[in-house]
């Protein structure tokens, strides 16, 4: 058992390790699931503290609820839009960009109408003659820094049409389309729009599973081919820069880790993203497209600003989940990113933070384990509590103060799995020690007792309580004599195979070993734990141990060893039942008359010829019962006269012998508790019949000697 528990011990090492492993390798690998677990966290990050907003050289001109009411339903004509590119850029705006796709020609163009609805030849010849509104926003382009919009599609062929006016970027690096989104088509604007404006960009995001908009991309590909997205090309056409630059990171660290457009750089994510740090919803930043084009805008809302042009109209659908809760229009992710760039307000995932978080997890989830494995719950938790609150403030305080993006969450479930699975293991281990504990206690001490002690604490204190309990003494005869006969290890031998089986069938009856002293064993009942049937439980204990005695005398008798025969005393009474000693110290036991009571009837047996003698306080508890009577015995040092029965089924060879005499042997008693002159008679017929019967002869010694009645007064213990 010990050399198990000590290769348990050494095994008990990798249960924190396990964890550790396990949640590791999930932070390595970045499922769904984990990326879910850390983005909430992050966004939670960001209801508590989202981005100050300040006002900077971005506008959004909203096509709202109210626009629609005043112009007209979407989508409004094309020279409306050419109007309203017309009056932006007349105020000086740095760049316009739509988070719009003109993928369509306009429908309400003069050719569209004389082509598709019903009119007079007449009136279809004059309208036919009026420009093309498709053609009249694309001359407005022409002399307008305007970004245009399109839409990617992950299936198609992974080509851009020819049309559109795509920068290829400088690269510093690998090719970073390994790294970069792919899709396989184009939704473009329309090829007279394409080649009339300055520039175009997709609009297309890349939500994470749970559809949350947490990062805008800077660059996308169609197949092979890089594309700017609306974003990165509002601050090219805005700053006048001709192109942009993706800066690759080493071959240690493979991706892209930043983007560098005019003036300003844009750290990314190596897929080419910018992380958002949201701001509340801000009117500064919106001018209701219908103000536009009623001039009700002056220079000051728009010079020298990159202005987005989009709609948070439901009916038009472009709205986006936000990490802030609840949904925003597409149009203002795209803002927001713009003001982060202008501003220095990015989010920063930096290089280091999956090595960080692995070294957090790794050290502080060990630690945790082992100290959940060898210490005690309460040390464990309180130190678990402060690491886990340690890790989520270091997270907390990277975001808010360096408005980094610390991942706390998932290092913090690892650091608790370990604490968890190393407080289960040293549960378990301790609930095998207890056992073991148990198991070894229980051979010093009774097992009814070592559960009372388990279950009950507090009940390790000095002091004790008044209980009725019964007693069982046993006594070997001449077993001194035995040492000296046989060899002292054999001897020895011999002794603890009985003493082991006396205290088994003690033990079998739910008796507490009281005491063992020599060859003698004392046996209590109804301590600690109550009993109501004591009486009977010493009773029967007493015939089986009995029986065994003589059995087991018997055997070694066969073999020629001279084992003694073994006498027993059995009485109960009411005691003191508790811990007695000192404060180094105690010892559990009963205190008491009835326990030296029960040890005189024990010693009794060698004067009265019997091997067994119980109290009349003991018989009365035992139904049916089959005994007589000895006498009324007054032991030395008692004053007090007590009727004493000797068991007539104790194992012994003429059992059944007494048991057919019992009837005449009761009523010889009966004449001699009478003191009726015939006891005498009654007595000597019963020796004719039963010579070796020892109460038979010490009542017939008795009454020859001119005694009378059934007391019996011993002057010897």
């Amino acid at each position: 058992m010990r050399k198990l528990l000590r290769l348990l011990r050494r095994l008990y090492f990798f249960a924190p390790l396990l964890a550790v492993a396990l949640v590791c390798g999930l932070m390595l690998a970045d499922p769904p699931a984990v990326r879910t677990v850390r983005h909430a966290l992050w966004d939670q990050y960001q209801r508590l503290e989202p981005r100050i907003y300040q006002d900077t050289a971005v506008r959004v001109v909203d096509i709202d609820e109210e626009s629609l009411a005043r112009v007209g339903q979407w989508p409004w004509p094309r020279y409306r839009i050419a109007e309203l590119v017309e009056r932006l850029q007349g105020l000086q705006a740095a760049a316009i960009g739509f988070d719009v796709v003109f993928a369509e020609p306009d429908r309400t163009s003069p050719a569209a109408v004389s082509r598709d609805w019903p009119l007079p030849a007449g009136v279809r010849q004059q309208i036919a003659t009026l420009p093309d509104n498709d053609d009249v926003l694309a001359q407005q382009l022409k002399v307008s820094n305007v970004v245009l919009g399109f839409s990617l599609e992950r299936k198609g062929p992974g080509t851009v049409p020819e049309t559109m006016p795509l920068l290829a970027p400088v690269v510093m690096g690998d090719p970073p389309q390994p790294f970069v989104h792919r899709f396989g088509s184009v939704v473009p604007p329309l090829p007279v729009l394409s080649a009339s404006a300055p520039s175009a960009g997709a609009l297309t995001f890349v939500p994470d599973n749970d559809g949350v908009v947490r990062r805008v991309p800077l660059i996308l590909r169609v197949g092979e081919q890089l594309v700017p997205t609306l974003v990165t090309e509002l601050l090219r056409i805005g700053q006048g820069a001709d192109n942009y630059l993706i800066r690759m990171g080493p071959a240690s660290n493979p991706g892209i880790t930043e983007i560098r457009i005019g003036q300003v750089v844009l750290p990314t994510t190596r897929t080419g993203e910018a992380w958002v740090h949201y701001a509340t919803e801000r009117q500064q930043r919106l001018i209701p497209a219908w103000k536009v084009l009623a001039g009700e805008v002056t220079a000051a809302d728009v010079e020298g600003r990159l202005v987005l042009v989009g709609s948070s109209a439901q009916g038009l659908m472009d709205l986006r989940f936000s990490p802030l809760g609840g949904v925003v229009p597409g149009v203002e992710a795209h803002a927001q990113i713009l003001e982060q760039a202008l501003t220095d307000g990015f989010l920063y995932r930096p290089n280091w933070a999956v090595a960080v978080e692995a070294i957090t997890l790794v050290v502080a989830g060990m630690g945790i384990g082992l100290l959940a494995l060898y210490s005690g719950a309460l040390l464990s938790a309180a130190v678990t509590a402060t690491a886990l609150g340690a890790t989520m403030w270091g997270g907390w305080y990277a975001f808010s103060s360096q408005h980094l993006l610390i991942d706390s969450i998932v290092p913090a479930i690892g650091i608790f799995a370990a604490f968890l699975l190393g407080s289960m293991v040293h549960h378990f281990a301790s609930e095998r020690r207890q056992r073991w504990v148990r198991e070894a206690f229980s051979r010093y001490v009774s097992p009814n007792l070592v559960n009372h002690i388990v279950e009950n604490p507090d009940s390790l204190e000095l002091g004790g309580r008044r209980l009725t309990c019964s007693f069982v003494f046993t006594d070997l005869a001449g077993f001194t004599s035995l040492m000296e006969k046989i060899d002292p290890g054999e001897a020895v031998a011999l002794l603890n195979r009985y003493l082991d089986e006396m205290i088994h069938i003690a033990f079998a009856h739910e008796g507490t070993l009281d005491r063992i002293v020599g060859d003698a064993v004392a046996i209590m009942f109804s301590a600690p734990v109550h009993q109501p049937d004591h009486q009977k439980r010493a009773y029967d204990c007493a015939l089986a141990m009995q029986r065994y005695a003589t059995q087991y005398a018997l055997e070694l008798q066969a073999k020629g060893v001279p084992f003694g025969h073994t006498r027993i005393g059995v009485h109960c009474g009411e005691v003191i039942v508790g811990n007695f000693g000192g404060s180094t110290i105690f010892d559990y036991r009963a205190l008491g008359d009835p326990v030296n009571t029960a040890a005189r009837l024990e010693s009794v047996n060698k004067h009265l010829g019997t091997r067994m003698c119980v109290s009349e306080d003991v018989v009365t508890g035992v139904h049916g019962a089959l005994a007589r009577r000895v006498g009324r015995l007054t032991l030395k040092g008692k004053t007090r006269a007590l009727l004493v029965w000797q068991p007539l089924n104790d194992g012994l060879a003429h059992d059944e012998a007494e048991a057919a005499a019992m009837p005449a042997y009761e009523h010889a008693y009966d004449l001699m508790a009478a003191e009726d002159p015939d006891a005498l008679d009654a007595f000597e017929h019963l020796a004719r019949e039963r010579p070796k019967d020892p109460l038979v002869q010490l009542h017939l010694r008795r009454l020859r000697k001119g005694e009378s009645g059934e007391v019996i007064v011993m002057n010897e213990k």
